[in-house]
């Protein structure tokens, strides 16, 4: 399916949002709405909804300037530019004639062929088309988005009464590969799926918070981690979305779902409505459940006590099955630790578990014929680790039916029929699905490539407690991290040298160095370099950064062609591995910086030279240009930590190369890095050559030095980060060497550990990381 422009009708909250990710992602893509009652400007509502993404936090665009690309106009002037577009997307106000009106005008110009959907989150898609001319049905579908379009990965299509199945297949394959989505099939009923099911469980939770006295707080330590669940939670995640909108959401069940056997779950409790009308709608009015408060230069957190309708000082959770649960790593044995402990906790995490699993029973086939897409709804909608009956099958069908049974519970006849709602047979996964009373084959997309698949497939070539070398077909090596955090520790560097050394003595094409973890690598292991300071083994931290160097270096100046794919946070060491990679295949969510200076300490794994050497790498050869300026760059992109929003901005930043690629979809992210080993292999892959660099030496050296004391005497910095970027200029400049001097790479590499070790014998910097490692934030002393 070739779709190149898009026109976004709606410039609210939703509409703008979409219009960012896709102009985000490089389509042609128009905005309009109204024209304003007031005002000569006729463009006025989109113009100040441009500016407000820009501004917005989190960022709907990718980058701020994606923006300007964005083309704007009006219903009235304007409507005429759906003629040229490939795919126009409705996004205005949830009000059934507003939509009609606009669609009969939409008709006007209409363009056979073109795609014409929906992002109503409720209204049904048979009354919205019911006076569409028969092309138009044809190529109309709901397209549901969740807010925020950019992070959310889940995209809810519905299929209108005439929607061609080719067409929606076709529109399903082009969201997952050049949108980035997940997508989930669902059905033409109230709030479709995820909405349906995981405001059901909102609301279920107000009815136990009022039952069992349970306080904000309380509910959201059992809600989150514990629960497999974000770590927003409950009631933190409410503040974020808007009260205002979960009421919405309800009320539109409460009055559409007139079936439901659960329907009074949905009318809205009194303390909703009292607080919708008091303004107390979330973060958009800065108070809802929470709101935060500077005292004495701290920022506090005061909960919202229903009862006393005023705001209190958040107490702790305390209850011993979740602190037992807690200890478990595996989020599904935390489940089930917790909601078979003896407290109220316990109590309360069954009682909520267990309505949600058997109102999602229920909704099949209301809502959906399968128990996979509800599992994917709630995964990618609501960011459970697992889907409702993914848990069901861990706790055991038979086991936990026989509970809820004894419990008064009525369990549907068709899952008292079943053992399993999954089925594995080695890499395949089978799902149940209902009107066929038996499972189906779950089948993968082919830009999928899972690690899990290639252990079961036994494709293991070397391991450690660290990492493991995997052969993932085609003559591709796979290097994964595994240890927490995907914290660099020796395991990790062993490994790398292993791997590499495997590659150049055999057959294989080059090697991707990726991982399925929550993030790429959060750096290096804090843990054995603050034991080693608090040895005062110099020697030995001496050599776990030069190894650390090594290793970087072996990467970087391999004969075969090697291409990492980061995502996620990258930070610190995890950066310094990317930053000498021959090639990269970078997720689109990149956030990825060198972030040292936060514990007390500078780039050492080559990071401070590779930014040297990438700020040189612009300047064409033969000219001759102030590099100052870059200097200054690069000292500000190291000394203020600078963290990229994206992978285009870490191109911004130098992080990413040009010539580095982007995937929008994360879980095409392993193939297209072994794609691209593949093609630099059949290309003719040309190893790094290494290079000397000209430096500025003292004189470079002074002139930062003179940046670094205004910055202290204004107060802007600390005394020890003060310290930190003189030494870390020192690198910079190579600062006892005249101006114009060539040096190696192992000079600036020497320079980084020399510095890296003078910095580890403060004491400050000590007390960094201790405060990291125990509080999870960064201490400026």
């Amino acid at each position: 399916m070739k779709i190149n422009k898009i026109c976004v009708l709606g410039a609210g909250t939703m509409g703008s949002q979409i219009a960012a990710l896709l102009s985000s992602l490089g389509f042609k893509t128009y905005l309009l709405d109204i024209v304003p009652k007031e005002g000569k400007d006729r463009n006025k509502i989109v113009k100040d909804a441009i500016q407000r993404l820009k501004k917005q936090f989190p960022p709907p665009l990718y980058l701020p300037e994606f923006a300007d690309d964005i083309e704007i106009g009006n219903f009235e002037d304007n409507l005429e530019i759906v003629k040229e577009v490939d795919w126009i997307i409705e996004a205005v106000v949830e009000n059934l004639e507003i939509k009609k009106n606009l669609f009969k005008k939409v008709e006007n110009f209409y363009k056979d062929g073109t795609i014409v959907t929906t992002n109503t989150s409720g209204l049904p898609l048979r009354e919205i088309s019911s006076d569409f001319k028969k092309e138009m049905k044809r190529n109309f579908f709901g397209t549901h988005f969740f807010n925020p379009p950019r992070f959310m990965k889940l995209l809810e299509i519905i299929p209108g009464p005439e929607t061609d199945k080719n067409i929606l297949e076709e529109f399903k394959k082009f969201a997952e590969r050049k949108l980035g989505k997940g997508i989930v099939i669902a059905k033409d009923t109230p709030n479709f799926i995820a909405n349906r099911i995981g405001v059901f469980g909102i609301m279920y939770i107000f009815k136990l918070m009022e039952e069992m006295d349970l306080k904000p707080e309380e509910i959201d330590a059992l809600t989150g981690k514990a629960m497999g669940r974000p770590k927003t939670a409950t009631f933190r995640t409410l503040d974020l979305v808007g009260l205002d909108v979960l009421y919405h959401v309800a009320k539109t069940v409460y009055e559409r779902a007139t079936n439901d056997e659960m329907r009074e779950i949905f009318k809205p409790p009194e303390f909703l409505e009292k607080m919708i009308k008091e303004g107390l709608l979330g973060d958009k009015t800065q108070k809802g459940f929470y709101k935060k408060e500077k005292v004495n230069g701290e920022t506090k957190i005061y909960t919202f006590d229903i009862k006393n309708w005023t705001y209190r000082e958040q107490s702790k959770a305390s209850f011993p099955s979740l602190e037992r649960a807690m200890q478990e790593d595996n989020e599904l044995e935390r489940i089930k630790f917790l909601i078979n402990g003896k407290d109220k906790g316990a109590e309360f995490a069954y009682r909520s578990l267990s309505e949600i699993l058997l109102y999602c029973a229920n909704r099949i086939p209301e809502i959906s014929d399968d128990v996979l897409n509800i599992d994917n709804a709630m995964k990618w909608g609501f960011g459970w680790k697992y889907g409702p009956f993914e848990i069901w099958d861990y706790l055991g069908v038979k086991e936990f039916t026989k509970r809820m049974e004894s419990d008064g519970k009525k369990v549907p006849d068709w899952v008292k029929e079943i053992d399993s709602f999954y089925k594995k047979d080695k890499t395949k996964r089978h799902f149940y699905f209902y009107p066929e009373r038996n499972y189906r084959e779950e089948i993968k997309s082919k830009y999928e490539v899972y690690i899990s698949d290639l252990k079961e497939e036994k494709k293991t070539l070397k391991e450690n407690n660290e990492a493991t070398l995997y052969d993932m077909g085609e003559d591709v090596l796979l290097l994964e991290f595994h240890t927490k955090a995907n914290a660099i520790g020796p395991g990790i560097v062993e490994m790398v040298f292993e791997s590499i050394d495997f590659l150049e003595n055999s057959n294989y094409a080059g090697m991707v160095i990726g991982n399925q973890g929550e993030h790429f690598s959060a750096g290096a292991n804090l843990y054995l370099i603050l034991m080693a300071i608090q040895e005062e083994e110099w020697d030995e931290i001496d050599l776990m950064v030069r190894k650390f160097q090594e290793m970087n270096m072996r990467i970087k100046y391999s004969n075969k062609p090697i291409v990492t794919a980061p995502f996620g946070r990258v930070l610190g060491g995890g950066c310094e591995i990317v930053l000498h990679s021959p090639y990269v295949q970078a997720s689109s969510e990149l956030y990825m910086g060198l972030v040292e200076i936060a514990v007390g300490l500078l780039p050492a794994g080559g990071g401070t030279k590779e930014m040297l050497l990438r700020h040189n790498e612009i300047i064409p050869e033969g000219v001759n240009v102030d590099f100052y300026p870059y200097l200054r760059r690069i000292l500000e992109i190291i000394g203020m930590a600078k963290v990229s929003s994206s992978a285009f901005e870490a191109k911004k930043y130098l992080f990413l190369r040009d010539r580095d690629g982007i995937t929008i979809n994360q879980d095409h992210l392993l193939y297209d890095a072994k794609r691209k080993v593949i093609e630099l292999n059949e290309i003719g892959f040309q190893r790094n050559r290494k290079k000397k660099i000209k430096v500025e030496g003292r004189d470079g050296y002074f002139y930062l030095e003179m940046l670094i004391y205004n910055l202290l005497e204004a107060k802007q910095i600390t005394e020890h980060e003060a310290l930190i970027a003189r030494k870390i200029s020192e690198i910079l400049t190579v600062k006892d060497v005249p101006k114009g001097t060539e040096v190696s790479e192992e000079t600036l590499l020497d320079l980084e550990r020399e510095n890296f070790l003078f910095l580890c014998g403060t004491q400050k910097t000590k007390e960094r990381i201790e405060h990291m490692l125990l509080k999870g934030k960064p201490l400026r002393n």
